[in-house]
């Protein structure tokens, strides 16, 4: 999965540039949005199987909420082992993410699959960029990462296969969500 990112480089931040964060707090803002952005996937699959819960869909969920679930456990340890703050934007999330989800859930099956393509999608490239600015001095941060992604990814293709695309008012739909997972995140990296 990581054969579209590009090599680690030697050292993390190599290709920093005057005037931006340095290392540290760039690691710290990566671990904090990573935790959030887990957290939040958390809850949205909560919201959708609130909804959902009985429904053919509600495996496929659960699965992928599970995923999510481990991934938020990782991050948490690494977020307690370097002490680094987590987003104070959390009880935000707590309610956004359910709300999104359980919203979403209530427009059908379909369309709960297409905010799962439009957080994953953003989530994918997100996650990349992060592999890329990681270098080898911060491998175990970048492997959790890198795997992040490959179920992210997955979950993405998974929601498609689903039926997302033909949910109602899928393009706008994934475009509005997507914008809004991308705001968050750059809202996660900095509150």
């Amino acid at each position: 999965m990581d054969d579209d990112l590009p090599p680690a480089k030697k050292i993390t931040g190599e290709s920093r540039l005057p005037g931006d964060p340095g290392v540290a707090d760039m690691v710290a803002r990566i671990i904090r949005v990573d935790h959030a952005g887990e957290y939040g996937a958390k809850r949205i699959y909560e919201g959708q199987l609130a909804v959902l819960g009985k429904s053919p869909a509600a495996e496929t969920i659960r699965h992928m909420a599970d995923q999510e679930a481990a991934h938020l456990k990782d991050f948490d340890t690494i977020l307690n082992e370097r002490r680094v703050r987590p987003t104070a934007l959390q009880p935000l999330w707590h309610l956004a993410g359910f709300a999104l989800g359980a919203g979403t859930a209530l427009m059908g099956e379909r369309a709960a699959m297409a905010c799962t393509v439009a957080v994953e999608e953003a989530i994918d490239e997100h996650y990349a960029e992060q592999a890329a600015y990681l270098g080898e001095d911060e491998k175990e941060l970048r492997d959790l990462i890198v795997a992040a992604r490959a179920d992210e990814i997955d979950h993405r293709d998974t929601a498609i296969e689903a039926g997302a695309e033909r949910a109602a008012l899928y393009e706008p739909m994934r475009r509005a969500i997507k914008s809004g997972t991308k705001l968050a995140i750059w809202l996660s990296e900095r509150v």
